[in-house]
């Protein structure tokens, strides 16, 4: 019986824990403003835009909601 129990709650554990890693993006936006201006950056903005788009010159930073949008920073 136990050897039945411990794949199927390994296996649960791991399927969660990809839940647990999509962030919600104004969550993850905000750490990350809080990073860089540590950093001593001033002038700057965070945008979130959906995968596909065409981030240009912008810098991805991070990525949220399980791969779907992304985070950019842009120097002003």
């Amino acid at each position: 019986m136990k050897k039945t129990v411990c794949p199927s709650v390994l296996a649960l554990c791991l399927l969660s824990a990809n839940a647990w890693a999509a962030k919600d993006c104004e969550v993850l936006k905000t750490e990350l403003n809080a990073k860089i201006e540590s950093h001593g950056a001033k002038n700057f903005t965070l945008d979130v835009v959906d995968r596909d788009a065409d981030s240009g010159k912008k810098r991805v930073v991070g990525t949220c909601e399980a791969g779907k949008k992304k985070i950019v920073y842009t120097r002003n």
